[in-house]
């Protein structure tokens, strides 16, 4: 598959789908997206931005959803148009679908909804390249029906899912990374370094988080197999209005750029 004119899966090198959890400003979504660029062209790695044009499941209902669905999106425009980067947003609702698709170039569909028939179908008939988050209560294995359904449209430009860690009691999440390998079986496999060290519910109106965790998990994550790698960065992610918990910040970012090239030479070297 394609997101843009990023090659994914089959074989190609491994992808960093990067960005804000949310859209910000104008200003700081273009200096993360600019920032983003740089250090990954710094380190060899194709990039797709990644900004929520909406985060409409949010845990209260004074969370921060962003500017507006348009706005988001005008905003998500400019940045493609200043930086070149392939766009990858989240779409919640079947009517936005087609406006979502007229800047993006991958539509996400979140992992709550992965089950959503009409959201998934909508979002196929685009011809974008689709994104299907697992959700935390279904089994790797079944997250193959999702993937028909983008299949069964016969327009997209190809389909990945994402693994980002199932339910554990409450508040808390885990990662078995037998799935990774389960899901590759039938799509490319992407890995979310961010929100699986989620605790959802666990602040006082919002998700915690333990980013400790992002590095040592996204290093598994490669070493097991991936096509690739998701993971969100903010400039102060202690202050961030989305998810901060699970965040990390550039200097963080730079540091696993490091480790996934490293890991990512070193498993090429072992299969030639």
């Amino acid at each position: 598959m394609r997101i843009g004119e990023v090659p994914l899966g089959g074989g190609a090198p491994l992808v960093l789908i990067t960005g804000l959890n949310v859209v910000e400003t104008e200003a700081a979504t273009l200096a993360a997206a600019s920032r983003l660029a740089e250090l990954a062209a710094r380190h060899a790695f194709p990039m797709v931005f990644k900004a929520s044009a909406d985060k409409a499941n949010r845990s209260s209902l004074r969370s921060f959803r962003g500017p507006g669905f348009d706005e988001a999106l005008r905003v998500l425009g400019r940045v493609k148009a200043e930086t070149g980067l392939p766009i990858l947003t989240d779409v919640h609702e079947p009517a936005q679908a087609k406006s979502a698709a007229e800047v993006a170039d991958c539509l996400q569909i979140p992992a709550f909804l992965c089950r959503q028939t009409d959201l998934i179908a909508a979002s196929a008939a685009t011809g974008r390249a689709i994104n299907i988050k697992r959700g935390q209560f279904i089994a790797p294995e079944d997250l193959r029906l999702a993937v028909e359904k983008v299949e069964a449209a016969g327009t997209a430009e190809g389909v990945m899912v994402t693994e980002r860690g199932s339910a554990f009691g409450y508040r808390d999440l885990v990662v078995d990374m037998r799935g990774l390998v389960q899901m590759r079986e039938f799509a490319p496999v992407c890995y979310d370094a961010t929100h699986s060290v989620q605790r959802p519910g666990a602040g006082l109106e919002a998700s915690g988080g333990d980013r400790a965790m992002v590095l040592p998990l996204a290093r598994a994550a490669i070493a097991v197999g991936i096509d690739a790698l998701f993971v969100e960065v903010h400039p102060d992610p202690e202050n961030a209005p989305c998810d901060g918990p699970s965040q990390i910040d550039f200097e963080t970012f730079e540091q696993l750029l490091v480790e996934a090239r490293a890991l990512d030479t070193a498993l090429a070297s072992t299969q030639r």
